[in-house]
């Protein structure tokens, strides 16, 4: 098979100018270890941000724009969202490999059906709303439907694969999660990129902390509005364990996604900044660089009201 066409920072195929010097030399003073991207890429507020070329129209930007995504200086991975709501095939992974330069590297999230282990009691889900998921964390289907294509389609673009545990877990025991976990970590190939991410703070306890470090998985450092704060979460021993460390920046605390989705598009500005956060974010890349791991830090737009925005000054607090 002919290998994707590798594309460097600037290439005059795209038809983009140069990219803003400022931004190269700020992201020359970033730490090698950090990469950062956003959680998901196709928003047409960031024109002038992050998209300067000319689309033909909506479906080639959607389809086209992760190439010029990936040149912004400050970029160095992505995080691929639409997967969590629907298994993405291999050959559509491969057209983003396709766009992406060398060393750039994403943050796949995992399809629901296998991380939701209640279905919520909502009408969309039908005659399955409050009742017990049969595939939740079901190996196979994780193999067959998630990582086979990933591992197929991104190849070594491949990155962290984010198992979201929404909130809604019919109050199962942490012990029994942690069990659960246990289970799934064992019948899956070892050294998969595994990071889960908890949306129930009674879940985070020493036995989920060490099931995944044993399995050399990972703990996801998540800015959302139900758990606790990064800096608390740094706090509990276990959490920096594992052979990388993520970082997602989704909402703030106490605020709902829908009320800032309205709030904030287009997604153009900061508009409500979160100091505590981009410190705890320091905090975690100073841990990464005296413990030798690489940190993924994948931005929303619900976080401050811009994620590429949010990254610049990100960047330039932990520059060097």
């Amino acid at each position: 098979m002919t290998p994707p066409r590798q594309l460097g920072l600037f290439d005059p195929a795209l038809d983009v100018p140069p990219p803003d010097p400022a931004l190269v030399a700020l992201a020359a003073r970033v730490p090698p270890h950090v990469r950062f991207g956003t959680s998901s890429w196709t928003f047409e507020g960031w024109r002038g941000i992050v998209y300067r070329r000319k689309y033909r129209n909506q479906q080639a930007f959607v389809q086209e724009s992760l190439a010029e995504y990936a040149r912004h200086p400050l970029f160095r991975t992505v995080g691929i969202d639409r997967s969590y709501y629907a298994p993405v095939p291999a050959d559509e992974l491969r057209r983003y490999a396709e766009q992406l330069p060398p060393g750039f590297v994403c943050v796949s999230k995992v399809w629901s059906e296998i991380t939701t282990r209640v279905f919520p009691d909502h009408p969309r889900h039908g005659e399955r709303a409050g009742r017990p998921n049969d595939a939740f964390l079901d190996p196979d289907l994780f193999m067959r439907e998630v990582a086979g294509p990933v591992l197929e389609g991104l190849g070594a673009h491949a990155g962290p694969l984010v198992l979201e545990i929404p909130q809604t877990t019919g109050g199962v025991a942490p012990a029994v999660f942690a069990r659960e976990v246990d289970a799934f970590l064992r019948a899956v190939p070892a050294g998969l990129p595994l990071a889960f991410e908890l949306r129930d703070r009674r879940l985070l306890v020493p036995e989920y902390l060490d099931t995944i470090a044993r399995h050399g998985a990972t703990h996801v450092f998540n800015y959302w509005s139900r758990m606790p704060s990064i800096r608390e979460q740094l706090q509990i021993d276990g959490t920096m364990a594992g052979p990388v460390v993520v970082v997602r920046l989704m909402l703030p605390p106490g605020e709902r996604y829908a009320d800032l989705r309205e709030r904030y598009a287009p997604f153009d500005r900061i508009a409500a900044p979160q100091p505590e956060m981009r410190d705890d974010v320091a905090r975690v890349v100073d841990l990464c660089a005296r413990r030798g791991q690489d940190v993924f830090v994948i931005v929303n737009n619900k976080a401050e009201g811009s994620s590429p925005l949010t990254i610049e000054a990100l960047a330039r607090r932990v520059a060097r």
